[in-house]
């Protein structure tokens, strides 16, 4: 009935265009990637609680902890301060290949000592910096006492900026032939 009568038809036209207008102003404001959002400080990421080992945990305990806890890396502390960090790159560079028992091997002796790390509290700009200068895919975060508190990775800040366009990265289409180059479908 209201689509034969033109005073309803434009009176609910109206109610659609109010209710239009009422969820723009009560949404929430849509961040934007601008300077500011490099001044946020670290702890707005998504960073995780650090895997911390002693410097006489053997190479071979460490490894099955970053397995089972599907972590790339391990925070090496001593009266709990930071004293350093051991990474699947030093795994690979300083551990595989040699005639090492993993095992008998300590930690301190193929960690990276006196890792870089920042306060939670310090801007991402500052995290982007050192990782982006450094070349590190982790980085330990402390508090005041150099006590390690939590690890942020090159994911967790992907996982932030991506925060920032969730239209443009939550809804892309599935593209099998990024996933999968050189197969031929149906073949």
């Amino acid at each position: 009935m209201a689509a034969d009568n033109p005073t309803m038809r434009y009176a609910s036209e109206g109610l659609e265009e109010e209710e239009h207008i009422i969820e723009e102003r009560t949404a929430p404001a849509r961040r934007q990637l601008d300077e500011n959002a490099l001044h946020e400080p670290i702890s707005t990421l998504p960073y995780v609680p650090p895997l911390n080992v002693t410097p006489q945990t053997s190479v071979a305990e460490a490894v099955r902890l970053m397995q089972e806890q599907r972590v790339g890396c391990v925070l090496v502390q001593e009266a709990g301060r930071l004293v350093g960090i051991f990474t699947e790159r030093d795994l690979l560079n300083k551990v595989l290949g040699g005639d090492q028992d993993m095992s008998q091997l300590q930690i301190e002796t193929v960690m990276t000592a006196d890792p870089e790390a920042l306060p939670t509290d310090a801007p991402l700009a500052f995290a982007l910096n050192l990782m982006g200068e450094g070349g590190f895919r982790r980085l330990p975060l402390v508090d005041e006492a150099h006590r390690p508190v939590g690890m942020l990775s090159v994911k967790h800040i992907i996982s932030y900026l991506a925060e920032f366009f969730p239209e443009a990265v939550l809804n892309l289409p599935p593209r099998a032939e990024l996933l999968h180059p050189g197969e031929i479908d149906g073949g």
